[in-house]
């Protein structure tokens, strides 16, 4: 039996690694559907584009799912919890959620009056430089609704498994100072809490953490906590300005970041 669970070690970095796999195979197929897309012909060719991705993002997500629901009986077959229980794998993005996070990635393709005062300086650009900037937009949406999936399992997992107390979440070294501040906190996160909070191009993940399990923070967790607690935790309402900043002077952040 693991007494003891953490958001480093091996079977965290192989999930990991499993799912940002997964993500590049995505952005791959995504970036292969961009020729759908006709400068000349958008009204008709935006369609055609819009119901391949909702296809790629489903498929997609149906791996990570599985992924996450592999990593789940694992992790808890490792912690010698009793009963008998599977990981239901979460069920990908509905279309409707799925157009309408590609149609705000989409929105300003569309040609507008330059002369509208309600024209922004991104609807401006050449279209050349919106479809570059709809692309890259796209790109990060379906890497999160596909991810989220994957989170989604694990979080739905814990909460329907009486075995199960709480999950943490796992950042990666080059993770934003938002998500290593989430991820210092450890396992507060209990059976019941739905919301992963993660933003486009999140690779955070839920780790689970079972009855008779003591969590751990993984060495760089705990010096993103200790850096939180001396230089932000007491500076309310600025403490992640603060803790970018000290996150940056440390080398845990580039500089710009």
């Amino acid at each position: 039996m693991a007494a003891t669970v953490s958001d480093g070690g091996r079977d965290a970095e192989r999930y990991r690694a499993a799912q940002l796999g997964l993500t590049r195979l995505l952005v791959r197929d995504v970036r292969g559907l961009r020729r759908l897309i006709i400068p000349a012909r958008l009204q008709a060719s935006v369609p055609d584009w819009l119901a391949a991705m909702n296809a790629v993002i489903a498929q997609y997500a149906q791996v990570s799912s599985s992924l996450a629901a592999d990593f789940y009986d694992t992790q808890r077959d490792a912690a010698g919890a009793s009963g008998v229980f599977a990981a239901a794998v979460a069920d990908p993005p509905s279309p409707d959620h799925t157009d309408a996070s590609l149609r705000w990635a989409t929105k300003d393709l569309w040609p507008r009056d330059p002369q509208d005062p309600t024209t922004t300086e991104a609807q401006r650009l050449p279209l050349d430089t919106r479809l570059v900037q709809a692309e890259k937009k796209a790109e990060a949406v379906a890497q999160k609704l596909v991810a989220d999936t994957g989170r989604g399992t694990v979080q739905g997992a814990v909460r329907a498994d009486r075995q199960a107390v709480a999950w943490a979440r796992s950042a990666s070294l080059g993770a934003c100072a938002f998500c290593k501040l989430l991820a210092a906190r450890g396992a507060v996160y209990a059976r019941e809490t739905v919301d992963f909070r993660a933003h486009d191009g999140c690779h955070c993940m839920a780790i689970p953490v079972f009855k008779g399990q003591r969590f751990e923070l993984s060495a760089h967790a705990r010096e993103w906590d200790r850096i939180y607690r001396e230089y932000a935790a007491n500076h309310s309402g600025d403490q992640l300005r603060l803790f970018r900043r000290a996150l940056a002077e440390h080398g845990h952040l580039p500089a710009a970041h």
